[in-house]
């Protein structure tokens, strides 16, 4: 049992205090390597999150931390980044979480079965996956949907990318608590996913099998190969950016959808926005449009 003077020097009360001069070169450097922004009035998340990591590595101060980063190898800053963004970004979702933007794939995915030639596939982009909640949950969506129309072999796949290594590692595994996966509809449960112990559910090999998980920081998206997608599903990630650059990231996201294609966004996460190639798809509780033209 450790000692008491060993416990108290692991304490969260003795978190450093970290000077605003450190605090904004912190919001710069965050900004300028993932995009995402830090309000002044989350300075102590940010304290608290680096502190725990530093007690992790033996680094006592911010300005020792912040130059390993910065001037680190490759392979260490590359695992650092990673992990400092698991901690930062926030990972709570859930399956089928907001249930307008499913519905209303629900329906194009209807449309695209029963207009599509023999063969031809559904390709579907989950953008910040974090732990996989999401994309299953489309997964699952789209199967029914071919099941229901009577297609003996559905032709799709979803590609699922998010910033953070570990969190992609938790996708690929589809392990999940109980209290997650009871929420899903008892059918779906009992098709999708396999009962591991009284505290954790898999998803099945045959949902798995339908996603490829990858990293990818929506700041590189210039360079992402994804190309002609039918569907483009980005919820609850622009929340962490500038407005000009939520735009830039839609913008970027709209060149990736075939014609005809649906970009779907979470519900007031972006306003004002227009792109000459897209038109709004008016659907409740829903924000979503649709690739118009080439």
């Amino acid at each position: 049992m450790p000692s008491a003077a060993v416990t108290d020097r692991w304490s969260i009360k003795n978190t450093p205090v970290m000077e605003q001069e450190q605090f904004e070169l912190w919001q710069a450097l965050l900004e300028e390597r993932t995009g995402m922004t830090l309000s002044q009035e989350r300075k102590t998340f940010l304290e608290t999150s680096l502190s725990i990591r530093m007690r992790e590595l033996a680094i006592t101060d911010y300005e020792t931390f912040y130059e390993q980063l910065v001037a680190g190898s490759t392979e260490s800053k590359a695992m650092e980044w990673s992990v400092l963004v698991d901690r930062l970004t926030v990972q709570e979702t859930s399956f089928f979480r907001h249930a307008g933007s499913y519905a209303l794939v629900e329906e194009y995915v209807q449309g695209f079965i029963a207009n599509a030639k023999s063969g031809e596939s559904l390709d579907v982009w989950s953008v910040g996956c974090s732990t996989g909640e999401e994309p299953y949950s489309l997964g699952m969506l789209i199967s029914e949907q071919y099941k229901q129309q009577n297609i003996a072999k559905a032709y799709f796949g979803i590609t699922a990318t998010d910033i953070s290594l570990p969190t992609l590692g938790k996708a690929r595994r589809g392990v999940y608590a109980a209290r997650k996966v009871e929420h899903v509809d008892p059918r779906l449960r009992e098709e999708y996913f396999q009962r591991l112990n009284d505290r954790e559910y898999q998803v099945a090999d045959s949902l798995r099998d339908r996603v490829c998980f990858a990293r990818l920081n929506v700041m590189d998206l210039a360079r992402a190969p994804m190309q002609d997608m039918d569907i483009i599903f980005c919820q609850n990630m622009l929340i962490y950016f500038r407005r000009w650059r939520k735009k830039q990231i839609v913008t970027r996201l709209a060149e990736r959808l075939s014609v005809g294609g649906l970009l779907v966004l979470g519900p007031g996460e972006v306003t004002d926005f227009h792109h000459p190639d897209l038109e709004r798809v008016p659907f409740a509780d829903s924000l979503a449009f649709r690739r118009c033209k080439g």
